[in-house]
């Protein structure tokens, strides 16, 4: 299904309140990356990957692709002309075109692209300031502040980290602020995708987790708002369980690790509405 993101009238995701740097997060995210797959040879680059029917290789591939797209994004938002490209863009079917376009491309040159996409997004992300940070660019759902849109570039690289290395034996790196980061935008994107859909159902979503502590409070609506921490409302829907399983079961990767009514389960139903339920993003 394409994307229905929302570009006008207030923005439909944003975060408030203190957070870990995500530039700091993201390129620390990314740079480990690069160096774990500069150590793969052929075999590990064509090890199938978590994701369906791609290879360690097609999911870099992906990467460099949404790199490039989060660069552009970030320097149109700076300068106050936010792009509006992904009104016709389909999450199920579009990436694995992007992907199949780059098949000649030999791991080599694949990761220095790669690479490359890493230091523009760099230089996309250096010196921004606090106006900087909530001035608006593109992302899936819209347009959102570039704080959210770096905490979807993080989400996104770092799940996708796990479909490489999780099949090819290797120990993922779990940098607690690093998953604070992670659990905070994936616990708000399926509220928001919800909301870009035209719900106007409310409430609140309380993700209480555990290695790392870590206390997301998503209040939920036409748009929504996520915390690291905030006032808890009477009714509020909590979620329990490690911040890590957590967010696997927020990305469509694991089930949730805790029990949800059935009545509740409509605020963790958007990503799986929007990738058809079990397409891997």
């Amino acid at each position: 299904m394409q994307l229905t993101p929302r570009y006008d009238g207030p923005p439909v995701l944003r975060i408030e309140g203190p957070t870990p740097d995500p530039a700091e997060l993201l390129l620390r995210q990314r740079r480990r990356l690069a160096d774990r797959l500069a150590g793969l040879d052929a075999e590990g680059w064509a090890t199938p990957s978590r994701c369906d029917a791609w290879s360690v290789r097609d999911v870099v591939a992906h990467l460099v692709d949404v790199d490039r797209f989060w660069t552009f994004s970030i320097g149109a938002g700076r300068g106050g002309e936010p792009t509006r490209f992904l009104a016709t863009f389909d999450p199920v079917a579009t990436p694995p075109q992007l992907v199949d376009a780059m098949a000649d491309v030999d791991p080599a040159e694949l990761l220095g692209r790669f690479g490359e996409g890493i230091g523009g997004l760099a230089a996309a992300l250096d010196g921004l300031d606090s106006d900087d940070w909530e001035a608006l660019a593109e992302a899936p759902p819209g347009h959102i502040p570039i704080r959210a849109l770096a905490l979807h570039a993080l989400w996104d690289g770092w799940i996708h980290e796990r479909d490489i290395v999780l099949p090819l034996g290797l120990d993922p790196v779990e940098d607690d602020d690093e998953v604070r980061g992670c659990l905070l935008y994936a616990a708000a994107l399926g509220p928001a995708f919800m909301a870009c859909g035209g719900s106007e159902r409310t409430g609140t979503l309380v993700i209480e987790a555990n290695a790392p502590a870590t206390w997301v409070v998503v209040d939920v609506g036409p748009e929504v708002v996520a915390s690291l921490g905030g006032t808890v409302p009477t009714g509020a829907v909590v979620v329990h369980g490690p911040a890590v399983d957590l967010v696997e079961a927020l990305s469509l990767r694991a089930p949730l690790p805790d029990t949800l009514a059935d009545d509740d389960a409509w605020l963790l139903a958007g990503l799986a509405t929007v990738f058809d339920a079990t397409a891997s993003p």
